[in-house]
């Protein structure tokens, strides 16, 4: 009798959680419509849980009423309230048990395990819906809740499978819900689990949730910097916001803070533009630095990120949050503290960097606003212009209260920080170019300044002494100062102080002829010589042509002849380096370039020291550009209708044995052997990474943009430079060169897009490239395996990034013209051969020749160079109205699949596509033709098409049933077909096993092709064995196939 009593007492419990489970979804679907109820709701709900017939059947009963918010494929914001509401419910349910309310902790934990059992459904909706409560929960759960730790246990090892999960909504939750524990700092594994994911991972909001959920430390600083370079605009701002709140300004080193400020104060998004200005402004000024922009630039080493600094004080100036506080004034360091300091002179205090630059900035903002102020009330009229012009009379006069009383007290402040050392040389120029702002109209102010000009000119370079007793000076050894900036500073000054027509030349030839009468009397040291070519270099800089220093104290002829062309002879490397410098710039102001400089300029490249022959390149480059190379080879004597200008390669020398007379070569001749001397000094010293690979690579990439100004230069040429460029930018040896692979980076990818012309070079100069290139061929060494497989796999991207440059579309005013002209003035003729040089079918045609015609297929090199270069052909397109190329490169692809079975396998795409392209795939292509094509391509040589390689026609569609496995098709080795039409056979039958037959194709086959078909397929198993042996024999990049070499 005892079952049959329980029997009644189970139907009770059942019926019991289905009123429960009722209940439960009534409260569940109000709170579908709203947030607002879900307070009430949550309280209603609690009653329910908490009365005296539920027991511990409401977890089933709620699970239950819960269970359809898991099978709906989409989301919707009534089931995202919904899931809300349920993790809301669960969280007070745990806070309730926490404050001695009953059984919430078992619901509690019953509920994460039936969350936890949904996470790992196959259903993707049931995985994204349960993740999304976990998360919930977990951010809403109140620090003081008791939840057993092998629950927690649980949670974390379900959640770090679903952040690998496929779908990127539940890894966004998955990585929401570790968040909490992550920060707890217990946990390690989940800190590494985020690194190790964020550098994989592909989608934004994942990337997003990874970034806030990361806690603050030093292991994941780096992290959240580099997600600032992030693709996503929404990466970038959310690890801003994460630097903003959870990394205090003094825990980044001064690189990371002037690298956070550059890369978000210039970002292309104005949120991140927002956000970054918010972290600069909220956090680091107000907060960190209480509001003073002082402290601020402190903490970015202003002296060294001198940029950076700038940048910040103009974007805290436009956005109003830096002002000229009351007493606040240039004209206070002129009162002494004290007597007995340190820092004064003349009882003048002296600035730090960070004043110094703030005072610059803030000046030149008050200079502009007034400016403009000035301009609006010029082109307004009434109340708006009298408006206008009083702010702008407000700036004017509040700039004028910043500012030194006098232009004697501006001089005294700049003596005083020149006098204090080299420690202010930064704030002194700072100063100087404060000068920019002051009156010099009086002639009293015009002559103390004019006497400041003068002793800044004639201040000799600032040195040290080794322990040799060797003088060496501080700086660049070039500019005045020792510093391009510092020159720039004064000839600002001096521009502004002599503003007069001539006025500015006069001075400064002045100062250089009192500096050039020692060095013209031999009774000057290398100090002086160094320091009269930094003022005269600054002298031609400034000037606009030799005929504005006619005239004047020292004549363009005596310059060049007493001083210039002297101290290039000079011994001293840095009296070398700066009179070529100046010399550069004088041939830059010259009509015509002048014989003797030219020959000077030659012989220090071909001759000199590796920073000597550097810096003359730098100077034959730039005359070259501004000239012409004929120019400068006239000047020498070579007239440009020698061959020099006709021929189709340079006339290399060997610039190291080269005789000091020999005036025979030109110009371009000896800057490209420069190419070819392999024992250049990479050195990375000074702002310009002075090095002759550099400076060649940037000069010749000039010479190609800019090759519509030199006619002369034969068209020859081009692809030969380009290819030594591209072999440039892909050698080892220049890998650490930043600077020439930036510029080269930046040439290549505009050069191609400028000009159908330059898209032809580009053609034309891939296989020279692939001959320079690749090892053990051509006369090319070869080496170990492993330098053999490394610079195979750097003609193999050389190739890839050839083919890009060619699939480049043409940005340039012709296409322009052409895109805006009706579709009935545009030509309609589909036959577009005429251009195939300049296209990609012209580049493959390329290809296949330079396959047919490799003189070492045989050796291991030329095996991996044919196989290398058809893998790189099948990624060329053919256009449909290119019929003529597209049968000429059919032709070719079956003459190279007959001559070679180990290119079978690379080249059977392209023959699929290229007969389904065909628009009558029965015609053949006369020779005569195909002859006039390698014409128009460059490729005397040619090729002679075999006629009888043309593919077959398409045979009958294969049946759709599966054919026996075990059965094989043995071919007759004493079949009459020849070896021509056996590889057609392969490449055909291949063919029709990756791609769909054509829809053309009827019932109406004969006999006869259905045999061809089938025999088709006999061939073709043996032979895409064979071509899985040969293609694994003959890897591009093996270390096994140099051994031969």
């Amino acid at each position: 009798m005892a079952p049959a009593a329980a029997v009644p007492g189970a139907g009770d419990a059942a019926g019991e959680t289905r009123r429960l489970a009722r209940e439960v979804a009534r409260v569940l679907d109000d709170c579908r419509a709203s947030l607002a109820v879900h307070p009430r709701k949550i309280r209603e709900l609690g009653a329910i849980r908490s009365s005296s017939s539920a027991g511990g059947r409401f977890l089933p009963a709620f699970c239950t009423a819960l269970t359809p918010l898991f099978e709906p494929l989409r989301r919707s914001a009534a089931a995202d309230r919904v899931a809300r509401f349920a993790a809301a419910f669960a969280s007070a349910s745990a806070s309730a048990s926490a404050a001695g309310g009953g059984d919430g902790d078992e619901f509690f934990e019953g509920f994460l395990r039936f969350l936890l059992v949904a996470s790992s459904a196959v259903h993707r909706p049931a995985r994204l819906r349960s993740c999304q409560i976990i998360s919930e929960i977990i951010m809403r759960l109140p620090d003081d809740a008791e939840v057993s730790d092998e629950v927690w246990d649980e949670v974390i090892d379900g959640m770090k499978i679903r952040v690998q999960d496929k779908i990127p909504g539940i890894r966004a939750f998955a990585v929401r819900a570790l968040s909490r524990f992550a920060s707890d700092g217990e946990d390690s594994d989940i800190v590494d689990l985020f690194v190790e994911t964020l550098e994989k991972e592909q989608n934004t909001e994942v990337r997003k949730a990874i970034i806030l959920s990361l806690p603050p430390s030093n292991a994941t600083l780096e992290t959240v910097i580099g997600s600032t370079l992030d693709v996503s605009e929404s990466v970038r701002r959310a690890a801003y916001s994460m630097l903003s709140t959870k990394f205090p300004l003094q825990s980044l080193s001064i690189k990371q803070r002037t690298s956070l400020l550059y890369r978000g104060l210039s970002d292309r998004s104005a949120s991140v533009n927002s956000e970054c200005l918010k972290m600069l402004k909220d956090e680091w000024l107000m907060k960190h630095c209480g509001g003073d922009v002082i402290t601020l630039l402190r903490f970015l080493d202003v002296e060294t990120y001198e940029a950076v600094g700038e940048t910040v004080m103009v974007v805290l100036l436009k956005d109003g949050s830096v002002r000229v506080q009351d007493g606040q004034t240039i004209r206070q360091y002129f009162i002494a503290n004290t007597e007995g300091e340190a820092e004064q002179v003349s009882n003048i205090q002296l600035m730090d960097a960070e004043v110094a630059l703030y005072w610059k900035l803030m000046c030149k903002h008050l200079q502009a606003e007034a400016q403009v102020k000035g301009s609006e009330a010029a082109t307004t009229t009434g109340t708006e212009a009298a408006v206008y012009a009083s702010e702008a009379s407000d700036k004017n006069d509040l700039l004028d209260s910043v500012l030194p009383n006098t232009v004697t007290d501006y001089v005294d402040l700049v003596k005083a920080h020149l006098s204090a050392g080299p420690n202010y040389h930064f704030a002194s120029r700072q100063l100087l170019l404060l000068g920019e702002m002051l009156d010099f109209s009086d002639t009293m102010n015009r002559k103390v300044a004019s006497s400041f000009i003068h002793e800044l000119l004639t201040r000799p370079f600032e040195h040290e002494v080794d322990e040799n007793e060797n003088q060496i000076a501080i700086g660049d050894g070039v500019s005045l100062g020792g510093d391009r900036e510092w020159a720039k500073a004064v000839a600002e000054l001096a521009k502004r102080v002599h503003a007069s027509t001539g006025e500015f030349e006069m001075v400064v030839a002045t100062v250089v002829e009192e500096l050039a009468q020692p060095c013209r009397e031999r009774t000057a040291d290398f100090m002086h010589w160094m320091h009269c070519l930094a003022v005269t270099g600054l002298l031609l800089e400034n000037s606009s042509s030799l005929r504005s220093l006619q005239g004047k104290a020292i004549e363009p002829s005596k310059l060049l002849q007493s001083l210039l062309l002297p101290a290039a002879k000079q011994n001293h490397v840095d009296v070398q380096r700066v009179a070529l410098r100046c010399l550069g710039l004088f041939g830059l102001l010259e009509n015509r370039p002048n014989t003797e400089l030219v020959k000077q300029l030659r012989l220090s490249f071909i001759n000199g020291p590796d920073l000597v022959s550097a810096m003359a390149c730098k100077a034959l480059i730039d005359l070259v550009t501004w000239h012409g190379p004929q120019e400068i080879d006239q000047a020498i004597g070579i007239e440009s209708s020698d061959a020099t200008y006709e021929t189709s390669q340079f006339t290399t020398v060997d610039i190291s044995n080269m005789n000091d007379d020999d005036l025979n070569i030109g110009v371009l001749d000896i800057l490209f052997s420069g190419f070819l001397k392999d024992d250049w000094e990479f050195t990375m010293e000074g702002d310009n990474h002075d090095n002759v690979p550099t400076i060649l690579g940037e000069g010749f990439a000039k010479i190609l943009l800019l090759s519509e100004n030199y006619a002369k230069i034969s068209a020859d040429l081009h692809p030969v430079i380009l290819t030594r460029l591209v072999s440039l930018y892909f050698m080892e040896e220049t890998k650490e060169l930043g600077r020439l692979k930036q510029c080269l980076s930046v040439f290549f990818q505009h050069y191609p897009a400028l000009s159908d012309k330059y898209k032809r070079c580009v053609s034309s100069a891939f296989v020279p490239i692939m001959r320079a290139m690749w090892p053990g061929l051509y006369g090319n060494v070869g080496g170990s395996a492993h330098v053999v497989s490394k610079r195979r796999k750097y003609a193999v991207q050389a190739a890839r990034f050839m083919v890009q440059m060619v699939q480049t579309p043409l940005f340039s005013t012709e296409t322009t013209e052409q895109s805006r002209t009706s579709p009935e003035s545009r030509p309609t003729s589909p036959d577009l051969s005429n251009h195939c040089e300049i296209s990609e079918e012209g580049l493959a045609i390329r290809i296949a020749v330079e396959v047919a015609n490799c003189p070492d297929k045989k050796t291991a090199a030329g095996k991996a160079y044919c196989l290398a270069l058809c893998k790189v052909v099948v990624l060329l397109r053919f256009r449909q109205s290119e019929q003529k190329a597209i049968k000429c490169m059919r032709g070719l692809v079956n003459a190279l699949a007959a001559s070679d079975k180990d290119l079978v396998k690379e080249l059977t795409p392209m023959a699929s596509r290229l007969r389904s392209l065909d628009e009558s795939p029965e015609e053949k292509l006369p020779q005569d033709e195909a002859d006039e094509i390698f014409k128009k391509l460059g490729l005397d040589d040619g090729f002679r098409l075999d006629t009888n390689s043309v593919v077959p026609p398409t045979p009958a569609p294969r049946s759709v049933r599966p054919a026996p496995s075990r059965r094989r098709a043995r071919r007759d080795p004493s079949s009459s077909d020849s070896d021509t039409d056996g590889q057609e056979a392969i490449l055909h039958a291949t063919s029709v096993s990756q791609f769909a037959a054509t829809p053309m194709v009827t019932g109406a086959r004969s006999q006869r092709e259905s045999k061809t078909a089938a025999m088709s397929k006999m061939s073709a198993k043996p032979a895409v064995d064979s071509d899985g042996e040969s293609d694994e024999q003959s890897n591009v990049t093996t270390d096994e196939d140099s051994s031969d070499e």
